[in-house]
This record gives C-alpha cells, sequence and structure tokens, in this order.
C-alpha cells in the first residue's frame, strides 16, 4: 500500500499559528507525562518544511527561492 502525503498551503501567520498549536500541544502531553515522539516528528516537520514563492528581503525587494 502506498504511503498518503498531504500538502498544506499556508501564509506567515498560519504556519506559525500551527508551530504554536505543535509545541503547546507537546507541553501539555510533557506535562501529564505522555510520549511526545509521534509530536515531535510532526513539528520538525513542520520546522524544516520548504518555503514556496517569492520572499522579500529587508531592503523590499523580491527573490525567489
Amino acid at each position: 500500500m502506498a504511503k498518503e502525503t498531504r500538502v498544506l498551503e499556508m501564509d506567515a501567520y498560519e504556519y506559525g499559528v500551527v508551530l504554536n498549536a505543535l509545541a503547546n500541544y507537546r507541553n501539555d502531553a510533557l506535562a501529564k507525562g505522555r510520549t511526545t515522539d509521534l509530536i515531535d516528528e510532526v513539528l520538525l516537520k513542520a520546522i524544516a518544511a520548504p518555503r514556496k514563492g517569492k520572499i522579500r528581503c529587508k531592503a523590499g525587494k523580491e527573490r525567489t527561492r
């Protein structure tokens, strides 16, 4: 059976919300003494996810990745 993958497109704000939610979920699990292996894996994947599109430099110029 093939492994199913999903791709989410989100802006910087939504990305921050996802990271904060995962971090809070991880902290709650740690406080309750639960394992966080799966949460850690998903959090690391979210952090390492590549960017798509144009990025603005400090000078206001656009560049592509």
